[in-house]
């Protein structure tokens, strides 16, 4: 494999399914230690891990606004980086979105406000 900046080459990527359909933006990442080194084990994507990744007041609130709205999931999708299949100018998954669990909340405002959206895909 080969290495990446992280914060250059995987943060605030958009993440692109294998149908080059948008699936959401690298938030923040999920890091495991080994005694090689450390290495990505995900990329998570949501309000919660945009929080998470900002810190201080703002960071809370934006959790907190997560946490109100989806007490379920709390607008955290954690996608294995195995599911990766190259970075580039976008990160693109070897899989479908529908593949992927979506936070109810980010499932909600697709299905109710976004697709209702003229040129959405979905308008009617």
């Amino acid at each position: 494999m080969s290495e990446l900046l992280l914060n250059f080459n995987l943060l605030d990527r958009q993440i692109l399914d294998r149908d080059g359909i948008p699936v959401g933006k690298v938030d923040d990442l999920e890091l495991r230690h080994t005694d090689d080194g450390a290495y990505v084990a995900a990329l998570l994507t949501g309000q919660r891990a945009l929080g998470a990744r900002f810190g201080g007041v703002v960071g809370r609130w934006i959790t907190g606004v997560a946490e109100r709205l989806d007490d379920r999931d709390q607008g955290l999708r954690r996608i294995p980086y195995h599911l990766v299949a190259r970075v580039d100018a976008a990160v693109r998954l070897r899989v479908s979105r529908d593949l992927l669990a979506a936070p109810a909340l980010e499932g909600w405002l697709d299905a109710y406000l976004i697709g209702r959206i003229p040129g959405s895909g979905r308008a009617g």
